[in-house]
């Protein structure tokens, strides 16, 4: 009987020690559990459509083979797709340069508006008389643009952007700066974004100096010099010129 007594007793610990087991077990799980929940809660949203694309467009300064000022139209479409990044070339043919900025205006406007783009298909394209774009100077506007459509947005009609896009947003320099700012007027707008040092132009102006050397019996001494001077372009181009030094400040302008 004092044997039978023992070996239940050792059965009630071990079966008490297998409960206590049992319930860290559960409770370290709804730990983890409630964890990853945590987590779940923070990741990137995916868009609310409300028909079967977001869109939106921008003009954007830009220079023919002549280096003459022309306007261009960017067109962005974002639809239900794989995560695509495509470029029509229906009516334009685009260098490398210029598709590597549209990767990373569809990067940079991910991470600028929290959503998860990789359930979505862009799509760029542009209308200009142009046949042939080239160059990374389109690369804010792309950002512009998408940021606009992601947003539910518009893009004032009266204000441009000239810069190349870097990977962290910030805005790099471009070139024909004031060609692109003549054409922007000419087509009546208001205001042109352009990288930080690029709403002046430098310029070397030669003039020829003389001096006259009175211990030579009046003989001259003649050089060419150059002479620098600094003009704003707005002042040029008739247009108002800022200066941007990434997109959070360039949509401060930009978006409506």
């Amino acid at each position: 009987f004092i044997l039978l007594c023992r070996v239940l007793s050792v059965k009630r610990a071990a079966l008490i020690l297998i409960l206590v087991f049992v319930a860290g077990f559960a409770a370290g799980f709804a730990s983890n559990s409630k964890t990853m929940l945590i987590y779940e809660e923070v990741e990137k949203a995916p868009i609310s459509f409300s028909g079967t694309k977001r869109y939106a467009s921008i003009m954007v300064p830009a220079v023919d083979k002549n280096k003459t000022g022309i306007l261009a139209k960017i067109d962005v479409e974002i639809v239900e797709g794989s995560g695509r990044v495509l470029a029509n070339i229906d009516k334009m043919l685009f260098e490398t340069d210029v598709q590597n900025s549209m990767r990373i205006a569809r990067s940079v406007a991910g991470e600028y508006t929290g959503i998860d783009l990789s359930d979505y298909d862009i799509i760029y394209s542009f209308e200009t008389d142009a046949t042939e774009i080239e160059g990374p100077s389109a690369g804010a506007a792309f950002a512009a643009a998408t940021i606009a459509a992601l947003s539910g947005k518009k893009i004032k009609s009266n204000v441009m952007i000239t810069g190349a896009l870097n990977h962290d947003g910030t805005i790099g320099r471009v070139s024909n700066v004031l060609e692109k700012a003549k054409a922007a007027a000419d087509m009546g707008m208001k205001t042109l974004l352009v990288p930080i040092t690029q709403s002046t132009i430098d310029r070397f102006e030669t003039k020829r100096y003389c001096e006259t050397i009175e211990e030579s019996e009046g003989s001259e001494i003649c050089q060419d010099e150059e002479i620098p001077s600094r003009t704003d372009i707005s002042s040029i181009a008739g247009i108002e010129v800022i200066e941007v030094i990434d997109m959070d400040e360039a949509l401060y302008y930009l978006l409506e």
